[in-house]
């Protein structure tokens, strides 16, 4: 479960949490061999993350009227694939690092999957006495070893009605801190709805709208208890941002109603690691690493939507389903007026 929670979280606090000690020695055979590896383990779920932090930002593309309100709570979730699972690792592209046993390139785990067999490697480092050296390390598993196939993500959102068919709405997690996790997400949309721009409005059974969003996410991890590797201020930072640009379509019934749509999500997440770092083999001690390296990943996928919503009084109950690069599902409890 801790790892679940940091993996929704921070995907990068994850690997180093879980793999600490191979961190130090990656870090010894060189800092762009440990980026590349932790760029391409944790794209893929970064990259869930972002399409599960995008599902559910409206529900009917009937927008509210002057002064009507929704208050939502929504739980979202990312399926994995099992091509998000692995990646593959070529020695060819690194300067340190060789396979123990096949072939120079091979299939592992991503931060979402599981190498089963376990998966060795030997890294090359230059200790500064007895010159150069090799060590052989256990490549990291992802979140598959634990049977977790799901990327979580929930918060509170409002919708609020203006005029001429516009229609407001923000999104946020409120700023959790424990000991070593801080996080908090917020974001904004603006839905407008083209058939209230038309004479016979009130008399047509379907409504069209568009909408565009924006969503941040900020987290941090401090690394201080479980990296392993003396320093000070050591931490890792996450910076993300989304954006969604959406069609929707939907039926205008009193108690039932069904909705879909065509979406683009494009988005960036940063994470950097921070912090000094020396690392040791036994009373040596390298020259200090400070801020080793940032990884980043992107999105562009056109996304399809099917969803549909009950409402009965000021009570209303909506789930949808996503079909994109990740997968998504989403369910809100809604109370809203008018």
């Amino acid at each position: 479960m801790k790892k679940l929670t940091l993996l929704a979280l921070l995907f990068l606090a994850t690997t180093v949490s879980k793999a600490q000690s191979d961190i130090d020695v990656l870090l010894a055979a060189g800092v762009d061999d440990a980026q590349r590896f932790a760029n391409d383990y944790l794209a893929p779920g970064t990259n869930g993350l972002m399409h599960s932090m995008n599902a559910n930002w409206f529900n009917t593309a009937d927008v509210k009227p002057l002064g009507g309100f929704e208050i939502s709570i929504i739980v979202n979730a990312s399926s994995v694939k099992d091509e998000n699972k692995m990646f593959n690792l070529n020695t060819a592209d690194y300067n340190n690092i060789q396979f123990v046993q096949g072939p120079s390139s091979q299939m592992v785990s991503t931060a979402l999957g599981d190498n089963d067999p376990t998966v060795f490697v030997e890294v090359e480092y230059e200790d500064p006495i007895f010159g150069n050296q090799t060590e052989q390390i256990e490549l990291p598993d992802g979140i598959g070893s634990e049977n977790i196939s799901l990327l979580p993500t929930a918060y509170i959102q409002g919708a609020l009605g203006l005029s001429k068919g516009i229609e407001i709405k923000a999104r946020f997690v409120p700023k959790i801190k424990t000991d070593d996790v801080s996080l908090s997400m917020y974001g904004a949309g603006l839905q407008m709805e083209f058939t209230k721009w038309l004479p016979a409005d009130k008399l047509l059974p379907v409504a069209i709208s568009g909408l565009v969003a924006y969503t941040h996410l900020d987290g941090s991890y401090d690394l201080t208890d479980s990296s392993g590797i003396q320093g000070e201020n050591q931490r890792i930072e996450n910076d993300t941002n989304t954006w969604l640009f959406q069609l929707i379509a939907s039926t205008k019934m009193p108690v039932i109603n069904f909705y879909g749509g065509l979406g683009y999500i494009k988005g960036k997440s940063d994470s950097d690691l921070l912090g000094t770092y020396r690392v040791t083999n036994g009373i040596l001690t390298s020259d200090p690493i400070v801020d080793p390296f940032s990884v980043s990943s992107e999105v562009s996928s056109v996304r399809g939507t099917l969803g549909t919503k009950l409402k009965l009084g000021f009570f209303r109950l909506n789930a949808e389903y996503h079909l994109s690069e990740f997968n998504a599902f989403s369910v809100g409890v809604n109370f809203g007026f008018r």
